[in-house]
């Protein structure tokens, strides 16, 4: 399941200090195509559970982190490996566009 950020500091510690692979979506309630991808990103987390973590951060709460990596328009989706954002996927996509790009990071391992 995609657990949802909730501070800089859990930012930092979950994704940017992970060992694993971070699926990280950018979102925010109001944003329909955000609200069309989250099925979409929990079958992630599902299917990857064990290979990858899933997180999602909503730009309202976040907006500090959504600067910092630039986030113009949402949903943004970032694949970080060993803290570095590695990939970015902006608006709504198919899920296989995902799992390609999970997939050839995860191999690399």
């Amino acid at each position: 399941m995609a657990r949802e950020i909730q501070t800089i500091e859990e930012f930092e510690r979950e994704v940017l200090a992970s060992d694993v692979p971070v699926l990280v979506d950018f979102w925010a309630p109001w944003c329909g195509p955000c609200r069309m991808l989250a099925p979409t990103i929990e079958e992630l987390a599902n299917q990857y559970e064990g290979k990858i973590k899933v997180f999602k951060v909503n730009t309202d709460d976040l907006p500090m982190l959504a600067m910092q990596y630039g986030i113009r328009g949402i949903p943004t989706v970032m694949l970080f490996v060993n803290g570095e954002p590695v990939d970015v996927k902006v608006g709504l996509q198919p899920k296989a566009v995902f799992e390609q790009t999970i997939e050839r990071f995860i191999g690399e391992e």
